[in-house]
């Protein structure tokens, strides 16, 4: 088996998740799809062709709970000699709403799940990525799902805003403490995807802008980051979210608020 192409993922049941678990498939890697819905993973297994199924790992993942993680990269990892090619931390969660309407514990669960579970992944993945690594350059790496609200905080997803730079801040981290190791960290940083997440989301911005993104169109950018040489950190997906980032490294931060006051209205 060439463990040089396997990739973990979590939150693969559904969304985005499922999305890179097919076009991985099909492209011939082998998958771990990892997630707490096993009625999902059931039926993600049940639509793979017959011919992919066998490169198709799946498990039950908590992202909050540090066992949970252990369990299953080891469990993915005896498939492809204790060798893990790419991480990508996917599993996320989103509460919407004015900041005082949200629950305090729903705004710490997307701390719990959005922040904790990248850092277990990142930490505990981390033998397995190292282990890929000595295959030669570019054979291990990590990329972590942050998103557009990274740019600047967001009225209405305060703390979902908040998650997402932490992601930024850990993967900015590890790209330069991992470099030397071998690991590169990436992440990807998409505005709205039509999943099930948004479905109920309350926020001005996403009326305003709209929900051009789908989980294939956010697949194919894993995709090509899976096979990237290069230095780039942060992938927009989207002209809307390219723009944005581009408006917010060139104008004042004056404007910037400004134009994402706007935005939110």
């Amino acid at each position: 088996m060439d463990t040089r192409n396997s990739i973990f993922i979590s939150g693969a049941a559904a969304g985005i998740g499922r999305a890179t678990t097919l076009l991985f498939l099909e492209a011939g890697w082998q998958v771990g799809a990892y997630d707490r819905d096993t009625d999902g993973l059931a039926k993600l297994a049940n639509d793979v062709a017959e011919s992919a199924r066998e490169r198709l790992i799946t498990g039950v993942l908590d992202v909050t709970e540090n066992t949970s993680w252990q369990d299953a990269l080891a469990d993915f990892a005896q498939h492809n000699d204790g060798k893990l090619n790419l991480l990508f931390n996917n599993a996320g969660i989103l509460y919407s709403g004015a900041f005082e309407a949200i629950s305090l514990e729903a705004q710490q669960r997307m701390i719990e799940v959005n922040v904790q579970g990248v850092l277990a992944g990142c930490y505990l993945a981390r033998p397995y990525l190292e282990a890929a690594a000595v295959d030669g350059p570019n054979t291990a790496r990590v990329i972590n799902m942050s998103s557009a609200s990274a740019i600047y905080g967001q009225p209405k997803l305060a703390i979902y805003s908040a998650s997402k730079f932490a992601v930024r801040a850990i993967t900015e981290a590890l790209e330069l403490e991992w470099a030397d190791q071998g690991i590169k960290v990436m992440d990807v940083m998409p505005l709205f995807v039509k999943t099930a997440m948004v479905a109920d989301m309350q926020g001005d911005s996403m009326r305003r802008l709209g929900v051009r993104l789908t989980p294939q169109m956010v697949a194919a950018t894993v995709y090509r980051m899976a096979h990237y040489k290069g230095s780039r950190i942060h992938w927009y997906v989207g002209r809307q979210t390219k723009l944005m980032a581009l408006a917010s490294k060139l104008s004042p931060s004056w404007l910037v608020r400004l134009s994402n006051k706007w935005i939110s209205r």
